[in-house]
């Protein structure tokens, strides 16, 4: 990976032949004093802080969680399909993503090496600053191995095989293999966890009570993640269980506090983005060069929004939708979660109007049977009647990127694929005792390991949906490599039809191919 540094350093030449004593090579190259470099900044505890804020700004942009890396999670799965007039959009979901049009996915790739360069300006000048808080030090730089391990994550499981530049003092960096790039995100995070707090609220220091930053359960989740994408469940069953063993979260009462900006940051957040209409400008932070106008907002809202109140750039599909409606709750209604993650004509199915951004859906569409007889997405949406529509662009929802329930349906699985089938049960019914589904041990009972993975699968498919888990689990499954899966996989979403071996993983953009010479292009393209 090649990185540029931009220094700007003033360079005195003193030639004289009236000076009698020597001048040295330090004396003649000076720091500009007027000018912030590098070399002059990392002195004190706060500039150590506002270093480390840095390395979340990076998830603020076009190409991280503002708007791309959703995009490029939710589209190549069953539950989401695209009818964007935006090509680089629309080709994600078909596998068709273009070395000639790099668009999104090179956005992506940019803007997480910038969050990695960050990152280790921090981890190669915050240990050598004498800060007057060691604590804060500590937790400075768990937070910067936290970040890393997450950027690389991405990386590693979006373009498979890239760099992983560990220090910024070298200018180009050798691509890695896949297995080496999984066991950098263990390692970086394991790092993480002997030096981040369980929580803020419980240090003192300048980060003192401040929500929203790594702690050691985001870090033990995103380990316990990367070892199950690995297959090692063993480790990550013990992993997921120390997260557990922390006693911190616990499922909200109501599933749909997970996707508003009235409950963030609640108990089953094991880690999020904060995004907020509050802070910053107005400008939208598309990337490069970061402006004071920029805004700390999202622009996902208005690219899932729906028809007439955003772009509707991705839908769900009608495998997602009919799912939800085979299994009714004790109380003999609709899994609740539908309502929560997609807008529909329920009206025609239940005959209970819905409402979206204070309009009645039905009555809304009604002049366009198309969209009337159509699915919308309702996840982190702003649609609740406070806005009248998405075309701000500036959503303020936080991205919960990683949630308790994900953590309980992990380790159920770990538990699984480890032997311990009948132990999962429990962890996968406080799944869905929150949205009152009947017990899983009375009415499958006994469930073979085979069963059980199946019915993980689905348990994650309705409780995960559009949040960019569930072409994560198709390809870790091997469902792609699995000619009946994937045939099942056609006949739910038409655009698994021009799914070819290797567009499982972006390519790696043009543009970093040329620069850093040695580079290899992943596979099928």
């Amino acid at each position: 990976m090649k990185y540029k540094n931009i220094y700007s350093i003033a360079i005195l030449f003193a030639l004289t032949s009236l000076v009698s004593s020597c001048v040295s090579e330090d004396d003649l190259v000076q720091i500009d004093p007027n000018v912030d470099t590098e070399e002059a900044f990392w002195k004190t505890d706060n500039d150590a802080l506002k270093g480390i804020n840095s390395v979340y700004g990076s998830m603020l942009i076009d190409g991280s969680y503002m708007r791309s890396t959703p995009m490029m999670l939710d589209l190549k799965d069953d539950a989401t399909r695209s009818n964007s007039p935006w090509t680089a959009m629309s080709v994600i979901g078909k596998f068709n993503s273009s070395i000639a049009n790099p668009d999104i996915y090179s956005w992506a790739y940019r803007d997480f090496y910038q969050g990695i360069y960050r990152a280790n300006q921090v981890l190669d000048n915050v240990p050598s600053i004498e800060m007057e808080d060691s604590n804060l030090k500590d937790r400075v730089l768990g937070q910067a191995y936290f970040l890393r391990g997450l950027y690389f994550f991405h990386m590693v499981n979006m373009f498979k095989n890239v760099p992983l530049p560990l220090s910024n003092s070298e200018l180009y960096h050798q691509q890695k293999t896949n297995e080496e790039g999984w066991a950098q995100v263990i390692s970086d995070l394991e790092m993480a966890v002997g030096l981040l707090p369980v929580s803020y609220d419980d240090v003192s220091g300048l980060d003192a009570g401040q929500i929203g930053r790594a702690t050691k359960g985001a870090a033990l989740a995103y380990i316990g993640k990367a070892q199950l994408f690995t297959k090692d469940f063993e480790s990550a069953k013990v992993t997921f269980k120390k997260v557990l063993d922390l006693k911190v979260y616990s499922l909200v009462a109501d599933y749909r506090d997970n996707f508003t900006v009235t409950n963030e940051n609640n108990s089953e957040s094991v880690f999020e983005v904060q995004f907020s209409r509050e802070a910053g400008g107005v400008d939208l932070s598309w990337g490069g060069t970061p402006a004071p106008g920029w805004g700390r907002t999202s622009g996902r809202a208005i690219t899932y929004g729906a028809a007439g109140f955003g772009y509707a750039d991705l839908q769900p599909t009608w495998a997602l939708f009919n799912e939800y409606r085979e299994e009714l709750t004790v109380d003999g209604e609709v899994d609740p979660r539908l309502d929560a993650t997609i807008f529909y004509n329920k009206n025609a199915y239940d005959g209970v109007g819905m409402s979206l951004y204070g309009q009645d859906f039905a009555t809304f569409y009604a002049a366009n049977e198309s969209n009337l007889n159509d699915l919308y997405c309702r996840k982190y949406e702003n649609s609740d009647g406070d806005f009248a529509n998405e075309y701000d662009w500036r959503s303020g929802i936080n991205e919960r990127i990683m949630r308790y329930a994900d953590v309980l349906l992990m380790y159920a699985e770990c538990l699984n694929e480890t032997g311990a089938t009948n132990d999962a049960y429990q962890y996968i019914q406080m799944v869905r005792d929150r949205v009152n589904l009947p017990d899983l041990a009375t009415v499958k009972p006994n469930m073979t390991q085979t069963a059980m993975r199946e019915q993980i699968a689905h348990e994650r498919f309705l409780e995960l949906s559009l949040e960019g888990h569930r072409f994560d689990d198709i390809r870790r499954w091997g469902w792609l490599e699995d000619a009946s899966k994937l045939a099942w996989l056609k006949s739910r979403d038409a655009e698994f039809n021009t799914y070819t071996p290797g567009r499982e993983y972006f390519p790696i953009p043009q543009s970093e191919m040329d620069t850093n010479k040695g580079m290899v292009q992943n596979d099928g393209y």
